[in-house]
């Protein structure tokens, strides 16, 4: 009876023990000409309704496909935290539909992705406010394949003291695996001389060829791929 009645106790705390390591993001780009307007209106917006689990990090695109647009997450969280959150209020989102959204040039984008400790060299929660973030999108078949081949790759990071977060999206159009690489020093982290390039870092780990054996698998396992800038604005993020 003792021991049921401690089950019964704890069964609360064990319910609440999800990690939160789910992130929400979203991605806005500005009219040309409404650039000003918007970002004041996006940091009202930031500022006054998200908060605590619902914070926003505000990010701006500096290079690839979608330089210029606002990237935006929200979390960490959990999927139970999400489940609890209930439907935001009315006067949120009229704040967001008549002084936000307007100055926008459409819907946007959005989805969810989950951070992978095992791959990550990096705490979800240790920030930088310049990173890249390299977008894979694996053949079909293929995801347990390019998630061991990241693994590999973990190990040369942890050598040379690179900063990684990796994510898996869940739920969000195509399967992706997202490294995000924080520059923890700055922009000088990109120069060659900075670090030795990979193939030379991953031949001293695994030997020496290895590397072209590396680029092989990955050749058959991914679909796509891309990469691109983003640097944190503070000013435009939760406080």
């Amino acid at each position: 009876m003792k021991k049921i009645f401690l089950f019964l106790m704890l069964a609360p705390l064990l319910g609440a023990g999800q990690n939160k390591t789910v992130l929400s993001t979203f991605r806005a780009t500005p009219k040309p000409d409404k650039v000003v307007e918007f970002e004041k209106a996006l940091a009202n917006h930031a500022q006054k309704y998200h908060s605590g689990d619902w914070k926003w990090r505000v990010f701006v695109v500096q290079s690839g496909p979608e330089s210029g647009s606002y990237h935006i997450t929200e979390g960490p969280n959990s999927w139970e935290g999400m489940d609890g959150r209930g439907d935001i209020s009315a006067e949120h989102k009229l704040d967001w539909d008549k002084n936000v959204s307007p100055l926008t040039t459409g819907a946007g984008t959005s989805g969810y992705s989950q951070f992978n400790a095992d791959l990550s060299t990096v705490q979800l929660t240790d920030y930088t406010d310049k990173i890249i973030i390299s977008h894979m999108y694996p053949k079909p078949g293929m995801i347990v394949k390019m998630t061991e081949l990241i693994k590999k790759l973990k190990k040369v990071w942890e050598a040379s003291n690179e900063t990684v977060a990796v994510y898996n999206s869940i739920n969000s159009g195509e399967p992706q695996i997202a490294t995000v690489t924080r520059l923890k020093a700055g922009l000088k982290e990109l120069d060659p001389s900075f670090r030795k390039p990979m193939s030379e870092r991953y031949n001293a780990i695994y030997g020496a060829g290895t590397w072209d054996y590396w680029l092989a698998d990955y050749a058959e396992s991914v679909e796509s791929r891309w990469n691109e800038m983003l640097f944190f604005r503070a000013d435009l993020s939760s406080k």
